[in-house]
């Protein structure tokens, strides 16, 4: 494939995905939910049952995203005004048995819409294999999976002049930023990767700035305001086999240098939102780790850990997302070598998540907790929102200031079947929005939480109140308040008056 042929089809292959509706809210009303989870799930003869009879578009979903061979006049007519000829000349198709009555064609790259939250677009991958045979090349461009939507949904947009995306893949993060940034710069090592990105953004009209090049040496001397990456940071061996996922550098190397290098590239008050993975070490807090990457001064943090992985199990899933079969005694010698190489370094799991930074001018703030439930609503907002409320802690004495409960929040009290009839084992605090964080308090903590008014009385005055009316000390009561105050501050359950 030749990138700048591909780019010139673009003009014409738009026309014929806008003209048979080829987007996601037609896809599912012509699918239904139950076969387009189908279709989610790889399994493609509900999908081609479903397709009969939607004339053009049914072809497009047979060719794109089945990649079912489909007769050359039918997706001759789907293309237009995009000549089959011109499709084929510029490596978006191939074809067979054009010496016969009935010749076929097929798709050599994926093309499918995704909505980045700002209406639909389409972007252009490589097979993945899942559905046509297709091993994969060490310059393979990984279509929309999950981790990418997930960073996707996790990605702040507010409003920013410039966006760098670092190791774009096939463009999907650069796709997203355009609809809230002035201005998209994009990065990849893998030349491939850049082609096929100017094609999914001449296919949509998208403007966006692309470099080649390892890392951060394409925009060096440059900074923006906010830095996305979903980088190659599968914890390995530090050998490179697919560039889409391995960084060549040991274990979680990746996520070490995205992480303290990222920084450098933000202007002041910029902020980064990154896929990354960490080893747990055998003895050893992950969090520590973590901690160790970043500066003494000038960034706040928020990772949160999504999932922690048996190193059996992901080894075992990266292999076979290599399209590698277990069953091989080839995969079997790479499994061992990878997980001798996890054992000797004392790795006892890999955990995955999001790692959100802020530029600032002040000590560094770290938080990096667990975020195991599940969740609906974007963590980009939230994390935006968390580092203002960490902020707001920097800058003010809890003790004097007012303070209220968030709307969502709500009191729990869970009882057990005891001796006497129900018992109470457990009171927390839970939130019913974001993240769903919980919190578990004392009946003074929960007391005091009662008390809290924007008229009312500052929290050192209801510390005095509490600690007089169940005799309790007033100092030790006062700096159990603050911890808790501040923790239901930074996770959103309590909200400051004067913020």
């Amino acid at each position: 494939m030749r990138s700048e042929t591909l780019l010139s089809i673009a003009p014409a292959l738009r026309e014929a995905l806008l003209r048979n509706r080829f987007d996601t809210d037609t896809l599912l009303d012509v699918l239904g939910p139950e076969v387009h989870s189908a279709l989610g799930r790889n399994e493609p003869v509900p999908v081609r049952r479903a397709s009969r009879g939607h004339g053009d578009l049914g072809v497009l979903v047979r060719l794109f995203l089945l990649a079912d061979d489909c007769p050359a006049a039918d997706v001759a007519a789907a293309l237009a005004p995009l000549t089959l000829a011109d499709a084929m000349n510029a490596g978006l198709l191939e074809g067979e048995n054009f010496d016969t009555e009935h010749p076929l064609v097929h798709a050599v790259v994926d093309v499918r819409p995704v909505d980045v939250g700002a209406g639909d677009r389409w972007v252009i991958s490589d097979l993945d294999g899942a559905l046509r045979p297709k091993k994969a090349t060490d310059d393979h461009v990984l279509g929309v999976g999950h981790a990418s939507l997930s960073l996707l949904q996790a990605t702040p947009t507010a409003r920013v002049g410039s966006v760098l995306d670092l190791g774009t893949g096939c463009g999907i993060q650069a796709l997203h930023a355009a609809t809230y940034a002035d201005s998209v710069t994009a990065t990849d090592i893998n030349q491939r990767a850049i082609d096929l990105t100017a094609a999914t953004m001449a296919l949509n009209g998208v403007e966006v700035t692309l470099h080649q090049g390892s890392w951060f040496e394409p925009v060096a001397g440059n900074t923006f305001d906010q830095v996305v990456a979903n980088p190659p940071f599968v914890v390995g061996e530090g050998r490179v086999h697919y560039t889409y996922r391995d960084s060549g550098l040991d274990l979680d190397g990746a996520s070490e240098l995205m992480i303290s290098r990222s920084l450098d590239y933000l202007n002041p008050g910029g902020t980064a939102a990154l896929l990354a993975s960490w080893v747990h070490v055998e003895g050893e807090d992950w969090r520590s780790r973590i901690a160790s990457w970043l500066p003494s001064h000038g960034v706040d943090a928020w990772v949160v850990q999504r999932d922690v992985a048996d190193p059996a199990l992901y080894v075992g899933t990266w292999l076979v997302d290599g399209g590698q079969d277990p069953r091989d005694p080839g995969t079997e010698g790479r499994a061992n070598a990878w997980l001798d190489h996890l054992e000797a370094a004392n790795v006892e799991g890999v955990g995955f998540g999001f790692v959100f930074l802020r530029r600032t001018d002040t000590p560094t703030d770290l938080m990096a907790e667990d975020l195991l439930q599940g969740f609906s609503d974007p963590l980009g907002a939230e994390a935006l929102a968390y580092f203002d409320r960490v902020a707001w802690l920097r800058e003010h004495d809890v003790l004097q200031e007012r303070f209220v409960l968030d709307s969502s929040t709500a009191l729990e009290r869970v009882y057990l079947p005891g001796d006497e009839g129900w018992q109470q084992v457990v009171t927390r605090v839970h939130r019913g929005d974001g993240p769903h964080w919980q919190h578990e308090v004392d009946e003074l903590g929960a007391a005091l939480l009662a008390g809290l008014r924007a008229d009312g009385l500052a929290l050192g005055e209801l510390v005095e109140l509490l600690a007089a009316a169940h005799g309790e000390n007033p100092d030790d009561l006062r700096d159990a308040v603050v911890a808790m105050i501040v923790s239901l501050v930074r996770h959103g359950l309590v909200l400051p008056v004067s913020g």
